[in-house]
């Protein structure tokens, strides 16, 4: 008899303690639960001992990977429907240590494992990063930096279309091009930063050179791009060629602690400060403004996360931390505009863009699923698999506030106070 989904779905409900809002489709073709919700897809016993064996996140993470779980219907319906009660339950040891005092909970436990088959851990998917001893060093830095971005840049062209940004872009509308809007994005912060011909920008973080090449070639400055990523750079320095920039565009790979040709007029930081980490963010913020001229400008765009109550209980995401950005941190924005006038900043404007990400990472799922074959080919199932999670989950978080982003504009003072911006400065959304 096919009666998996409907044994899940129960255990799963007291387990919760509270009704499971999708969908069950088992490895036998049984199917439990609210009629015309999306479907949770367990596709063998192993996705069930995965949970079993790390329950929370990271079990889930690690079997969505794996392709032992996957979804029928709406991505983002489900993911909607189940986040509040699964993925984003805590799983710590106190916690369930209180829960196995319940003997509901106890028997939906043995239930689990019944249907799970023999106890042996699965092993994680290849493409999980254990965290390491030592976070933030320079080799660590290039090691989280080569596993996120140097996944192929094949597989980014189709993720991010033509522009190659990979930051949020900036809407006119939801019926705006991706290709329009991330333009007009590189655009805002070339006007936040006052930009003119000649001068010199040190772009942190630089990608695969959209922002370099576009301020050179829109602005008429002189830009150093850096990065960490070989594939980066190197796909970067093409880009630049092809545009005829090379006199312009320098493409380095290089850590931005180890610049040191400055001053710089401006330096655009966009995406990049995700990956500093708390511990290093004032050494980061420090660095920024002695590479700056007196009166010279940094736009900082990062993404932020709600500030907690107690800062000590904040925990790295487990899914981001061991599949999507190793040793990344995110900081409430409080924290950042004061790390940044620790270090002797002046902070001028801040804008939340919190919206335009969820269209952004929108667009990117859209293009991933539309051409999810070649992705595959390209960067293997487990990869691709990670990335539509990741960016599915991300697009909901900042739809429902539960992480922003920022542009925050600041300068360098002169020894006077002097911060060298007009006295109406907010000019840079007007046309023209």
């Amino acid at each position: 008899m096919a009666d998996a989904a409907p044994r899940l779905h129960a255990l799963v409900q007291q387990l919760l303690g509270a009704p499971f809002p999708v969908r069950i489709r088992a490895w036998d073709g049984s199917l439990a639960g609210p009629p015309g919700a999306p479907a949770l897809v367990v596709r063998n016993r192993r996705a069930v001992r995965r949970l079993l064996f790390k329950p929370g996140e990271l079990g889930l993470a690690r079997a969505w990977v794996a392709g032992d779980l996957d979804v029928e219907g709406d991505l983002y319906e489900a993911l909607d429907l189940i986040s509040g009660q699964v993925w984003q339950r805590d799983d710590d040891a106190r916690t369930l240590s209180e829960a196995l005092r319940d003997p509901g909970f106890r028997a939906a436990v043995r239930g689990l494992l019944k249907l799970a088959g023999p106890p042996l851990p699965p092993a994680p998917p290849r493409e999980e990063v254990r965290r390491p001893a030592h976070l933030h060093t320079r080799r660590t830095d290039r090691r989280a930096i080569s596993h996120h971005y140097d996944v192929g840049n094949d597989f980014y062209e189709i993720v991010l279309g033509p522009s190659m940004v990979y930051s949020c872009a900036y809407w006119e509308s939801a019926d705006t091009t991706l290709e329009d809007a991330q333009r007009d994005k590189l655009e805002l912060v070339c006007r936040k930063l006052g930009l003119t011909p000649g001068q010199r920008l040190l772009d942190v973080g630089c990608g695969w050179g959209s922002m370099a090449i576009h301020a050179a070639r829109e602005h008429g400055v002189n830009v150093v791009g850096v990065t960490l990523s070989q594939e980066q750079a190197a796909y970067a320095r093409k880009r630049v060629a092809d545009a005829g920039l090379t006199d312009r565009v320098e493409i380095r790979v290089q850590d931005y602690r180890d610049v040191a040709d400055g001053p710089y007029d401006a330096i655009s930081s966009i995406g990049m400060a995700e990956h500093v980490g708390a511990d290093r963010y004032l050494e980061y913020a420090s660095v920024l403004h002695a590479l700056l001229e007196p009166g010279g400008r940094l736009l900082n765009h990062q993404i932020a996360r709600r500030p907690e109550r107690d800062e000590s209980a904040y925990e790295v995401d487990a899914f981001i931390d061991a599949y999507v950005f190793p040793d990344g941190e995110l900081a409430p924005l409080g924290s950042t505009v004061t790390q940044l006038e620790r270090a002797g900043f002046e902070v001028r404007d801040v804008e939340s863009i919190r919206e335009h990400y969820a269209l952004t990472l929108r667009r990117w799922v859209s293009r991933l699923e539309d051409d999810w074959h070649r992705a595959v080919r390209l960067t293997g199932a487990g990869r691709a698999r990670v990335w539509r999670l990741y960016m599915a989950a991300s697009a909901l978080a900042f739809e429902h506030q539960r992480i922003g982003v920022n542009q925050v504009l600041a300068v360098r003072p002169s020894p006077s106070g002097a911060s060298g911006l007009p006295l109406r400065s907010r000019t840079w959304n007007r046309a023209g």
